[in-house]
């Protein structure tokens, strides 16, 4: 929906990594935005952390758009890499096989999480002419060398190496795990290209066999589907070293000019305040949450934090955001239950409340994505509309509030379902289980009941006519 009367002059501001501040989003081409997002290596199931980067970046594209941007969303498939080689041989399958079935896996998931499709998802292994068209540039440039059949990019010769994450090539080679090469003329230099070894999948190349190295890939690609210089560059918190950093090396070492002008990282999520691993068995597939959670309760709670923000994933959390979930579509269903026999007309006051968090909303939502605090406004509106809205407000007026509600959850994926009927006949479930447990005397179970419903926002009122129910204001 545009909002023009609301939008008015789009101001929106986001955390450069690069620059380490909040900056002013001015997109290089007016009203339309290049984004890049580092995708997933398609060799298993998406674990929840993935799911998290996912789901910031789907939201971060999704509000651009509500704010009336143009979004090109290109993001990646690594469906060649050690781990891929790896899996393929243990499981006696071709690399292209197993990238073909978890590319439709991811998919699977993605879909299931209302993550939208990307506008383009290349494949690294779509991309081996431009690479090594890529790759021949960096070596007649000085940039790159080679040496057995592998190339390096010499990170000596880029002298901005460091910039993204902030330190420079001596305190980089301090602090990383270097893997002693000496074939390479630096410690710190990486490799472009890789000679094919036994049992490896691998491409023709003037140096010899081989396969791509893993930082070349998204550079080609960006390169090539989204230009020189691109708007907006993004992926988790690990990819700032050394992905992110390697490829603004050799992107402008090839064309001599700005690769990517923001730069967006999202945080980590810790299960149960650890580190998530399958060594502590605290390891989770977003299929496997699925299995127990509705999409958008996980994506409400994976919004809970400002993506730049630590979350910590328990499954008391995840129950606690579905309780949230609830209260949101209990007025939903407040509001199309009054609708029945509502008086027609609009009443301006009321309309002029709502307008007043759909501002507040633009605004923190506009402050470098928060939607945390974006959350909360959507809550302090639904109070005020449990308030002050009931079956006498007019149709125009509950209509518009219900449109608000629906609107302002689009770009964080909730509250899109059809209220109503389902919740309803859940509802009605719940009351005739109740009613049975009472009759048979059972009044644990009974009040158990009466106590989930409670907790739901839901109001039981025992009357010689039956029960009764009333969504709490």
């Amino acid at each position: 929906m545009i909002l023009s009367k609301m939008r008015g002059v789009i101001a929106v501001k986001v955390y450069n990594t690069l620059t380490r501040k909040k900056e002013e989003f001015v997109p290089i081409e007016e009203g339309k935005v290049r984004m890049y997002v580092c995708g997933p290596t398609v060799y298993n199931l998406f674990h929840i952390g993935n799911a998290r980067t996912f789901i910031i970046f789907d939201t971060i594209r999704k509000y651009l758009e509500y704010r009336g941007f143009e979004v090109k969303f290109v993001q990646n498939f690594t469906d060649i890499d050690d781990k891929m080689i790896r899996k393929a041989n243990d499981t006696g399958t071709t690399v292209k096989e197993l990238g073909d079935r978890y590319i439709m896996e991811y998919y699977k998931d993605a879909d299931a999480l209302k993550i939208k499709r990307a506008t383009v998802n290349p494949r690294a292994t779509g991309y081996i002419t431009e690479m090594i068209t890529f790759i021949t540039e960096l070596i007649s440039k000085g940039y790159a060398y080679e040496t057995d059949g592998d190339v390096y990019f010499s990170t000596a010769r880029f002298n901005e190496y460091g910039k993204l994450s902030g330190q420079n090539l001596d305190d980089l080679m301090s602090g990383a795990r270097i893997e002693i090469d000496e074939r390479k003329k630096d410690p710190m230099d990486f490799a472009l290209w890789k000679a094919a070894k036994p049992g490896e999948p691998s491409w023709e190349s003037p140096w010899g066999p081989g396969r791509p190295g893993w930082h070349i890939e998204c550079s080609c690609m960006a390169y090539d589907l989204l230009g020189e210089t691109i708007d907006i560059h993004a992926g988790g918190t690990d990819l700032v070293f050394p992905h992110h950093e390697n490829e603004i090396a050799q992107s402008e070492s090839r064309t001599g000019k700005t690769f990517a002008r923001y730069w967006l990282h999202g945080a980590f999520v810790n299960v149960d305040n650890r580190k998530m691993s399958k060594s502590l068995n605290n390891f989770f597939t977003a299929r496997e949450i699925l299995e127990k959670y509705d999409s958008e309760v996980v994506r409400l709670f994976m919004l809970s934090g400002h993506y730049r923000t630590q979350i910590n994933f328990t499954m008391e959390l995840l129950d606690s955001a579905k309780a949230s979930l609830e209260r949101m579509y209990n007025a939903l269903t407040r509001l199309n239950g009054f609708l029945v026999s509502a008086p027609e007309g609009t009443d301006a006051k009321t309309i002029e409340m709502i307008d007043s968090y759909k501002a507040k909303y633009i605004e923190k939502m506009d402050d470098d994505f928060n939607t945390a605090d974006a959350i909360s406004v959507v809550f302090e509106l639904i109070r005020e509309i449990n308030t002050s809205m009931d079956e006498t407000s007019g149709k125009g007026t509950l209509e518009y509030a219900m449109s608000v509600l629906r609107e302002l959850g689009k770009p964080i994926g909730i509250m899109q379902n059809e209220v109503g009927g389902s919740l309803e006949r859940e509802i009605e479930e719940l009351i005739e289980k109740r009613q049975q447990a009472r009759k048979e005397k059972n009044f644990k179970l009974s009040d158990s009941i009466r106590d989930e419903l409670s907790a739901r926002g839901i109001v039981l009122e025992d009357t010689p006519q039956g029960v009764r129910w009333s969504i709490r204001k």
